[in-house]
């Protein structure tokens, strides 16, 4: 990477962090803190309160990536970090359910992964994005370890509202990071020609990761319905369940490094594949385990299950944006981030509701089937090549 491509990757990775270490704290506690709140006595309406967040996610992550390729990348990822920190002081202030499902839904109003995404596009080469991305990836995936293990801490002595204090105070940080640490933004958006949104829309690379990420984030918050229970039922206590969830995600990184090889030796598509295919597998080895969940079986499987998640983090959004068309990027990332959102909101609402019909077992089976799907969606694609290997192609 050259000096800028690292000061743009350490940034933006920063500023995903910051935002993803805010979202990520209340998750652990927010089911047993948010029943406490008057309304809180329906399961249904605390499904709603997590989930709602990723609704307006998904419906404004489209209208924020347009938004970036006409304003500005930088002006847009500001503006959606102050509705998200605005959000948070709601949420910190609710005084019932009702009030806590507002602040959620205004946090999830600052919708600017695909703005964040697209600048960090903007500023590398096809040759380096994945590594980029990957900084990303692994970002969040250290931001959720370490929320799983300061989140109760934190929720003991300043509860829920605190927490999501935290999460404001996180979000206007990342602003101080757009503005002072983040390089100067290209301009080549205002200048180049704008296409016509269909081409996202009907850009069939496009559509094969957009519906991927969809059930990737679909299938991971619906896992989280039931996996706390199963670490529980085999015998390790709430507070102590970063006893597997750091130690897996941890090892999982270093798996994950090995991806940028096999990428520059041409088996990015094989190492793609296979790592939804091990996500199937890990959701058939749920379903077998759940009825006598074994800490050690419980503990391997997430640990294979970060191995494929944190892979998928890294080259999803890499090849989304190299085949995207470049005057169009935002609007392409931003229906991607829209159905990652929107991934999200399905997972915990239909998850719950699979969890409280048909058990733990039918929630996996169902988590099973969407990801063998997703592997019959990718199957026939092709891994965009970067500029500089298409110019060595043809120079030879």
């Amino acid at each position: 990477m050259t000096p800028v491509e690292r000061r743009a990757s350490a940034s933006l990775a920063f500023i995903f962090a910051l935002r993803m270490l805010g979202l990520f704290l209340v998750l652990p506690v927010f089911a047993l803190e948010a029943a406490r709140y008057p309304g809180g006595d329906d399961p249904a309406r605390i499904g709603l309160a997590m989930g709602i967040y990723g609704l307006t996610q998904g419906i404004l992550q489209i209208p924020f990536g347009m938004a970036s390729d006409r304003f500005g990348r930088k002006r847009v990822i500001v503006a959606g970090l102050i509705i998200f920190a605005a959000g948070s002081f709601v949420a910190a202030s609710a005084g019932s359910l009702a009030w806590l499902i507002a602040g959620r839904a205004l946090q999830g109003a600052g919708a600017v992964s695909a703005a964040v995404t697209a600048l960090l596009a903007d500023q590398t080469r096809d040759e380096v994005r994945t590594k980029a991305m990957a900084l990303i990836g692994a970002s969040i995936g250290l931001m959720f370890a370490l929320s799983l293990v300061v989140s109760p801490l934190l929720a003991a002595h300043i509860g829920l509202a605190g927490l999501f204090a935290v999460t404001g105070c996180l979000a206007l940080c990342g602003i101080a990071v757009v503005v002072w640490m983040a390089p100067p933004e290209p301009l080549v958006h205002k200048d180049t020609p704008r296409g016509r949104f269909s081409e996202v829309l009907t850009h069939t690379a496009l559509l094969r990761l957009n519906a991927g990420v969809f059930l990737l984030h679909a299938v991971q918050l619906a896992m989280w319905v039931a996996i706390p229970a199963l670490l529980v039922q085999a015998g390790l206590g709430k507070d102590h369940h970063w006893w597997v969830y750091l130690p897996a995600v941890l090892a999982s990184f270093v798996v994950m490094g090995g991806l940028f090889p096999m990428e520059r030796r041409g088996y990015l598509r094989a190492v793609f594949l296979s790592a939804i295919g091990l996500i199937a597998l890990v959701q058939v080895g749920l379903l077998l385990t759940a009825g006598a969940p074994s800490l050690a079986w419980l503990a391997f499987l997430l640990f294979v299950f970060f191995c494929g998640f944190n892979v998928l983090e890294a080259s999803q959004p890499s090849m989304a944006s190299r085949v995207a068309p470049p005057h169009a990027r935002g609007s392409a990332l931003g229906v991607y981030n829209t159905l990652q959102s929107l991934g999200f909101f399905v997972g915990g609402a239909v998850g719950g509701w699979l969890a409280k019909s048909v058990g733990p077992q039918g929630l996996f089976a169902v988590c099973a089937g969407l990801m063998l799907l997703w592997l019959l969606v990718a199957w026939p694609m092709t891994v965009p090549q970067s500029v500089h290997a298409s110019k060595r192609a043809l120079a030879t």
